[in-house]
């Protein structure tokens, strides 16, 4: 009876890990604008930016002013939409989120290991079955803090909010969870 309360412990933690893994893949199927005149609903002043121009050089700093034809940044930088190809941000709280999710996903496999492991030597019914419950919950709040501290340290991935059309795309890998009666897995996706 012991191994049928770790079971459930761990079927119900996997459920959790799959769909907290699924909502970043969810966040990031929006993809960059293809106008300047759009910027507005991506940008706001004040934020840093990475401009590419037409050449490939990479140029920081933050915005002071977006307008349809043009992005003005700090020190008066002002960049028309013909000689920019494209404009990218970095996503602290991605960084801090993903943090938090590998941290959840650590702590939820922790978790299911200690419980499997309790509860083989023990007989977790008859020994405060609401006790490992609050282990498990324990190890993988604890484990989310420890990686939300860590993606706080990190800079960032860098993400497209304008690419000026005709301009190639770089590669890019995702993964979907894919969890169906027969089949549980991830189907990983390489577009250009």
């Amino acid at each position: 009876m012991g191994m049928e309360v770790a079971t459930r412990h761990t079927t119900s933690s996997g459920a959790l890990l799959v769909a907290l893994l699924a909502a970043p893949v969810l966040a990031l199927a929006q993809g960059p604008v293809l106008s300047f005149d759009q910027l507005n609903t991506q940008l706001r002043l004040g934020d840093t930016v990475y401009v590419t121009d037409e050449q490939g050089r990479e140029i920081k700093g933050k915005i002071q002013s977006l307008a349809p034809d043009a992005v003005t940044l700090d020190r008066d930088r002002m960049f028309a939409a013909p000689s920019v190809s494209a404009i990218h941000v970095r996503q602290r709280s991605h960084a801090v989120r993903n943090g938090a999710l590998i941290g959840v996903a650590a702590g939820v496999g922790l978790a299911a290991a200690y419980g499997h492991a309790y509860c083989s030597s023990h007989d977790c019914e008859a020994e405060a079955p609401n006790l490992l419950g609050l282990a498990e919950i324990l190890i993988a709040g604890s484990s989310a803090a420890i990686g939300a501290g860590v993606g706080r340290l990190l800079p960032g991935a860098k993400q497209i909010v304008y690419r000026a059309p005709g301009v190639s795309r770089s590669g890019r890998l995702s993964f979907t969870p894919v969890l169906t009666p027969r089949t549980r897995g991830v189907a990983l996706s390489l577009s250009f």
